[in-house]
């Protein structure tokens, strides 16, 4: 795809409002001078230490060190890769987004699929807004109503009402200026028996399906009559929509997911609306029973762990049971939520106190095999010596796919235990198991096509593990930054707050009192830009940007007090003279560490002095 223009990125960074942005995820109060500070949405805390800069769009957490500007913002709240970032503000603001040399043909692609993801968002308003206002949707509403659906959630998710006549949403089109091929290719209209086209979705309850961007890429609709055939109808599979490789609700549960590193899975559009309601807002559905090869790709982007929390029937249970086929290779752990039979968790959620029974199903969930070995117990019949051999057969490969340790020791009691056999046996089967699957798995050299490749570690940055699941990279969740680290920042914030003060204090840096190349970076930028250190950055060079964004967010002149830079400085020289008296005890220079030694005393006293601090 071509790139997108400079002018472009600076025409959206300019059109975003970054308060608004910020907002939707934190409360703001107003700090003066276009700041606002609030708790940090990326990391937990009491007190605020947030700090937004509306007027430069930039933001930064005094706390964990996370900061940038409003592209970054999103991207880490998102966890999505900054292409994504930019077209989702680029819509949010109305900003188009011009290309540089653009091939016709893939403009012309990219215009037919914003045509159809424009035609897919008008269809979604129209049925929403007759959901609401139309005589003809009562029953829809009360039915709804009925299953503890507030409005607020409803509008939330744009869930709407198809009307009855065959054309509405056809003719609605039409007069917009839209072809009736391009209805149909979008899966909104389709050809009749006679040559006519007519609405795909007619008295239907609709729920947009979007894809994690919020866009609108099809529909899912639910029958108001026994006599439509079947209950739940989608839209067909075309350019824009494939149903494998969505989860409805991701757009807006992605963040929670992310902050949580949890991702609930249900299977209907009502058990996802119900649960954002009682505020488990990561949860998303698979819609319908098959978790797909896609599905866990996308998810493994964003978190370590996921509960499956389906419905207790036999389609519920062979979904949660193939789970663990589609998630094999990938890092993630799959744990299973038991549910109990004949309820789905929109059910459960709107009896009193069902919020809380589901939370703690949740928070109780097993993991995959163990769940499938008391699935298998479940259904032995223990008077029968055959099929306690059945069930041992059945439970043998489960037990093989568990890595060796207190789990599988466990699992394999367990299964001795209720079959009635010695443990021994059940360890010998397992271990024949562990053979036969080794035998079927051919070696192959490092590399070669078709190949495996180790899978990433548990608990790898996001973004390192979205390059080895092959999605769009992600921000890595922050962690707490060294008192050294956060010494850096502040003085060359402080710098950055004030230049004329500040040069002095840049030319007396140098790599020993820097912690990362990142920081040289920074610091050798700053020395030759530091009247404007935002502009001329090198638009490829986000790092940097980021960075350098921090640090013009952080920068008040106000909190700059009287010797603070130098305070600052001194504390990396007291740092840097520590690294030196490690490294010469490492040489056993003896007589250079006694040299640095009375250094390090005379600086701690000056730096004593500085602070205030009384003598020891």
């Amino acid at each position: 795809m071509a790139k997108i223009t400079d002018d472009t990125k600076e025409q959206v960074r300019a059109a975003a409002d970054m308060v608004e942005i910020v907002s939707a995820h934190t409360d703001l109060k107003r700090a003066g001078g276009g700041r606002y500070m609030g708790l940090c949405p990326f990391h937990e805390e009491r007190s605020p230490s947030f700090s937004v800069n509306n007027n430069d769009k930039l933001y930064h957490c005094f706390g964990c060190g996370v900061g940038g500007d409003i592209f970054d913002f999103v991207m880490s709240i998102e966890n999505v890769d900054f292409p994504t970032a930019l077209e989702q503000l680029a819509d949010r603001y109305g900003v188009e987004l011009k290309r540089e040399d653009e091939d016709p043909r893939a403009a012309q692609r990219r215009q037919e699929m914003a045509r159809m993801t424009e035609l897919m968002d008008r269809a979604g308003a129209f049925y929403s807004n007759f959901f609401q206002t139309a005589d003809e949707a009562g029953k829809a509403r009360e039915y709804l109503a009925g299953r503890g659906l507030g409005d607020e959630i409803l509008t939330q998710f744009g869930v709407g009402y198809a009307p009855s006549a065959w054309d509405t949403l056809l003719v609605r089109s039409q007069r917009a200026g839209f072809k009736v091929n391009e209805l149909e290719r979008a899966g909104l209209a389709q050809k009749g028996r006679n040559g006519g086209y007519y609405d795909r979705f007619r008295e239907r309850i609709t729920f947009p399906i979007r894809d994690a961007r919020g866009r609108a890429v099809g529909f899912g609709a639910r029958a108001m009559r026994d006599e439509q055939g079947a209950k739940y109808i989608n839209t067909a599979e075309n350019a824009l929509f494939h149903k494998s490789e969505i989860l409805y609700g991701i757009d807006r549960a992605r963040p929670s997911m992310a902050k949580a590193d949890r991702a609930i899975l249900v299977e209907g559009y009502t058990d996802v609306i119900a649960l954002h309601q009682a505020g488990l807002t990561e949860a998303a559905g698979i819609m319908g029973t098959a978790l797909t090869k896609p599905q866990v790709a996308q998810l493994s982007a964003i978190v370590n762990t996921v509960v499956l929390a389906l419905d207790a029937d036999a389609a519920g249970q062979k979904a949660m049971l193939r789970a663990q086929e589609v998630a094999a290779g990938r890092q993630i752990r799959i744990l299973v939520a038991a549910m109990p039979e004949g309820v789905d968790p929109a059910e459960m959620v709107i009896e009193e106190g069902g919020a809380e029974r589901f939370r703690a199903l949740v928070e109780e969930a097993v993991d995959l095999a163990e769940f499938q070995i008391d699935l298998i117990l479940a259904g032995v019949d223990m008077n029968s010596p055959r099929d306690r051999d059945r069930g041992l057969a059945e439970a043998a490969p489960v037990l093989a796919k568990v890595s060796p340790g207190a789990t599988r020791q466990e699992l394999t009691r367990r299964v001795g235990e209720r079959l009635q056999i010695d443990s021994s046996v059940v360890l010998d089967r397992v271990g024949v198991e562990e053979k036969q699957a080794a035998l079927a798995v051919p070696d192959r050299p490092a590399g070669s096509i078709g190949g495996s490749q180790e899978p990433p570690p548990l608990g790898m940055p996001v973004e390192a593990r979205s390059e080895a699941s092959g999605m769009s990279s992600a921000t890595p969740r922050p962690t707490v930054l060294s008192k050294r680290e956060r010494s850096e920042r502040w003085l060359l914030a402080m710098c950055v707050a004030k230049p004329e003060e500040g040069r002095e204090w840049l030319a007396k840096l140098d790599t020993r009192h820097l912690s990362s190349p990142l920081i040289e970076r920074t610091v050798a930028w700053l020395k030759d830009n530091l009247d404007d250190p935002a502009q001329g950055l090198d638009p490829e060079d986000r790092e940097l940007q980021k960075m350098i964004a921090a640090l013009v967010a952080r920068a008040d002149p106000d909190l700059v007090g009287t010797g603070s830079i130098q305070r600052n400085y001194m504390e990396l020289d007291l740092a840097a003279l520590e690294d030196e008296i490690a490294a010469a005890a490492r040489e056993g220079d003896s007589a250079r560490r006694a040299e640095l030694g009375r250094q390090r005393s005379q600086l701690v006293d000056r730096l004593r002095r500085a602070t205030g601090e009384p003598d020891a």
